[in-house]
C-alpha cells in the first residue's frame, strides 16, 4: 500500500514487488507532482525511494517539494539520465523504490542514437525492467504521450511494462483523473480522482458530491446518470444542448462520451421518438472533466438531449439509469444496487431504470422510488410529459 488511497485503487491494491508501473499524460497534467507525493509517502512508510529526474535539476524538485511539503528523510533525488549510472547508484543506495521522471530522458551509451528515440526507449526499458525483477524492486516511470494522446515511444514500451496508468483531465481544471488501461496485477475498471491545489494532489474520496455540487436546478438539458468506474458508483451531470442548425449539415459535439455513442442515440431519438434533430445542432458534455465510457449512461443522454430540444427542464433529484437499444428499448445495466445505494445516499427520490431491475430492486432505498421504464420514449414522456410511473 502507497497510503495514497486513490492511487492504491487504480493499482489494484498496492504496488507489487518487482513490478514496472508507466504513468503517462498530457505535458503538465500533474505527472510529476502526483509521483513526488506517492515518492514522499512511500519513503515516510516502507524506507529509502530513489527518485531520478531527468528533465529537472535536484534544485528545480527540490523548489516544487518545499511547495508540496515533501521532506520525508529516505527520499533521495538525483538527476542523471545516462542508464548506467543510474544502475550504479541504485546498487549503491539500495532502494525499496525506483522513480524514473522520465523514461524518454534516459539513454545507453551503447546505442548512438538520440534520447527518446525507440531503440533507446527500448533498451533503457528492458534494463529497468531485469532490474526490478531480479531485485524486486518497484520501478515507476513516467512516459510522454504524443498530440493523438498516445503513449510515445514504441508500441512494445506498454507490453514490456506491468501496469499502465494515464492522468487525464482538462489542464485548466482542477479535478484530475488517474485510471488503469493496463494493470497485471488488478482490474483496469478502477478510477483515482484527485483534485489540484496549491499544497499539491488532493484526495477526492466523494467524487459524486463533488461533481454535482455546481449543478444548476431547472434547466433544460441537465440531467444525472449514476456511472459506475470500476467498484466506484459515480453521479455526475450530463448537459445537452439542442439548437437550430443554420449552416445546412447539423453538428454533433461530444465531450466526456464517446461520440459515436452520441450520434447512435440522437438517430433513436430521430426514429423511435420523432424529434426533429435532422434540424438541430447537438452538443453534449460530462460536466467536471470526467469521461463516462459505459452504456448505462445512455437513458440519461437521450432524456438530456429530450430536454434541451422541448425546453423543458427535468426534475433536479430524478437520476437516470439504463442502456438504450437501437429499438429504443431501455436495457438493463450491472450491479444496479451501487448505483441506487449511491443515489439514495446522495438524497435523489426518483430513480429511472429499465422495466426488469425496477421489478427486482425491491422497496425503496431511503427516500429513492425506483421506476422502470421500457423504452426511451416511455422516459422522455414520464419525465417532460404526463407518462405515468409503472413501478415505485
Amino acid at each position: 500500500m502507497t497510503g495514497i488511497g486513490e492511487f492504491d485503487r487504480v493499482l489494484g491494491g498496492g504496488v507489487v514487488p518487482g513490478s514496472l508501473i508507466l504513468v503517462g499524460g498530457d505535458p503538465g497534467i500533474g505527472k510529476s507532482t502526483l509521483l513526488l507525493q506517492v515518492a514522499n509517502v512511500l519513503a515516510e512508510r516502507h524506507g529509502r525511494v530513489l527518485y531520478v529526474s531527468g528533465e529537472e535539476s535536484t534544485q528545480q524538485i527540490k523548489l516544487r517539494a518545499d511547495r508540496l511539503s515533501v521532506a520525508a528523510d529516505e527520499l533521495f533525488l538525483l538527476s542523471e539520465t545516462d542508464i548506467d549510472l543510474i544502475e550504479g547508484q541504485v546498487a549503491a543506495s539500495q532502494p525499496q523504490f525506483l522513480i524514473i521522471d522520465s523514461i524518454q530522458t534516459v539513454y545507453t551509451p551503447g546505442i548512438e542514437s538520440a534520447p527518446g528515440t525507440v531503440s533507446q526507449v527500448r533498451e533503457c526499458t528492458a534494463r529497468l525492467m531485469r532490474l526490478a525483477k531480479a531485485t524486486h524492486l518497484p520501478v515507476f516511470l513516467v512516459g510522454h504521450v504524443t498530440k493523438e494522446g498516445n503513449l510515445a515511444g514504441p508500441r512494445v514500451l506498454e507490453h514490456m511494462v506491468d501496469t499502465v496508468l494515464y492522468f487525464e483531465g482538462d489542464r485548466h481544471q482542477a479535478f484530475k483523473v488517474l485510471r488503469a488501461v493496463k494493470n497485471r496485477f488488478g482490474s483496469t475498471d478502477e478510477l483515482g480522482i484527485f483534485e489540484m491545489r496549491d499544497s499539491g494532489l488532493t484526495e477526492i474520496a466523494n467524487p459524486s458530491e463533488i461533481f454535482l455540487s455546481e449543478r444548476p436546478m431547472q434547466v433544460p438539458g441537465s440531467v444525472v446518470i449514476a456511472a459506475l468506474e470500476g467498484t466506484r458508483p459515480l453521479l455526475v451531470e450530463v448537459q445537452a444542448l439542442a439548437s437550430p442548425a443554420y449552416f445546412g449539415t447539423p453538428r454533433r459535439v461530444a465531450a466526456g462520451i464517446d461520440y459515436n455513442r452520441m450520434c447512435l442515440i440522437v438517430a433513436v431519438l430521430e426514429k423511435r421518438l420523432g424529434l426533429g434533430l435532422g434540424a438541430r445542432d447537438v452538443y453534449l458534455s460530462i460536466a467536471g472533466g470526467v469521461r463516462v465510457t459505459e452504456p448505462a449512461a445512455d437513458l440519461g443522454v437521450a432524456v438530456s438531449i429530450a430536454s434541451s430540444f422541448f425546453d423543458a427542464p427535468v426534475d433536479p433529484t430524478t437520476v437516470f439509469i439504463g442502456e438504450v437499444g437501437l429499438a429504443g428499448e431501455v436495457r438493463a445495466v450491472q450491479q444496479i444496487d451501487r448505483r441506487l445505494n449511491e443515489a439514495a445516499r446522495l438524497g435523489f427520490t426518483r430513480a429511472i431504470v429499465a422495466e426488469r431491475q425496477a421489478v427486482k430492486s425491491g422497496a425503496p432505498r431511503g427516500g429513492l422510488r425506483v421506476v422502470g421504464v421500457e423504452t426511451a420514449h416511455q422516459a422522455v414522456d414520464l419525465v417532460l410529459g404526463n407518462g405515468q410511473e409503472t413501478h415505485e
